[in-house]
């Protein structure tokens, strides 16, 4: 191939000839240069990052590794333990509920109450309308559920148990301050309520209340749980016990050897208040007792002779 070139000023044509090898070669290295330039370029680039980085960064990245694995088994493990906490739980709950049963059942069978009204083997009746908008219900996990069933199940035993308890102790304190029996574990009676021979003056007199004989000493019970509200010796009656059992009942005892309690002692029935004597006016061992309601004096035979109340 030839190459034809003219001058302005000389109108003279020069031809040259072209070798098609050097040519290709050419361009060749044209298109070379700035692919090993960029190539170079990027290794060096490569190698001044790298050569940043610390020495260790494998390493610390390894032992970051590691930590996490730490605590993720340690968290597996509390986790594990925390479960089988509450699998403990879960059974100490429902052996409880199952004491509150049987007690709740005996304690039915031995006070006389309905068995319907606290049937411990059936769940409460529950209800009522919920306007609260809750949107999408959750549900905890069954763990936790059985949880909350066996809470609410021991709560509505514990409230059972607390009316019954309620009841009974209303029952017991009616029992203990309904006045019935007599007011010495041992002796007669000797002299009635009323009308009788005056055992000083040979006339007709108005006895207030009971006599019971007996030996001296003899021990003198309350025949009915109470407040004491008199002690000390009283004209006529000699040492003196009163009692005071509410409900505008009150009850007396008199001619007593000792005396074992205080005003403002609360006694149960058939405590030993005090010895049987012959203090005040007496002509021999005995206990002088006497009921009064709403402050007057009524037939102690009446209560000596009743049952016990059920």
């Amino acid at each position: 191939m030839k190459i034809i070139l003219l001058t302005r000023k000389h109108h003279v044509s020069k031809s040259a000839a072209l070798n098609w090898g050097l040519v290709l070669a050419t361009l060749m290295l044209l298109i070379m240069i700035p692919a090993v330039t960029g190539y170079f370029f990027g290794i060096h680039r490569n190698w001044v990052d790298a050569s940043m980085l610390p020495k260790d960064f494998a390493q610390q990245w390894q032992n970051r590794i590691k930590l996490q694995d730490q605590k993720v088994n340690v968290t597996l493990q509390v986790a594990e333990d925390q479960f089988k906490a509450l699998t403990l739980r879960v059974a100490e709950l429902q052996a409880r509920l199952v004491r509150l049963d049987a007690l709740g059942e005996r304690l039915i069978d031995s006070s006389d109450l309905r068995q319907e009204e606290f049937d411990f083997s059936k769940k409460p009746a529950l209800g009522g309308p919920d306007d609260a908008d809750l949107g999408t219900a959750y549900e905890p996990p069954s763990f936790l559920m059985e949880l909350g069933r066996l809470a609410d199940e021991i709560e509505s035993r514990e409230q059972q148990l607390a009316v019954l308890q309620s009841l009974m102790t209303d029952r017991k304190i009616n029992e203990d301050v309904f006045i019935s029996g007599r007011p010495v574990v041992k002796g007669w009676m000797s002299s009635r309520y009323g009308r009788r021979t005056d055992p000083f003056t040979g006339r007709l007199a108005w006895h207030k209340g009971v006599d019971f004989a007996g030996k001296e000493g003899t021990d003198i019970i309350a025949v009915a749980a109470g407040v004491v509200t008199k002690v000390g010796s009283h004209s006529g009656y000699g040492e003196l016990v009163e009692i005071n059992h509410g409900q505008g009942y009150v009850t007396r005892y008199a001619h007593c050897k000792e005396v074992f309690v205080k005003v403002g002692d609360v006694v149960r029935r058939n405590q030993v208040i005090s010895s049987m004597g012959s203090t005040g006016r007496s002509t021999g061992p005995h206990v002088h007792f006497e009921v009064l309601r709403n402050g007057r004096h009524v037939d102690p035979s009446r209560y000596v002779n009743r049952s016990k109340k059920i």
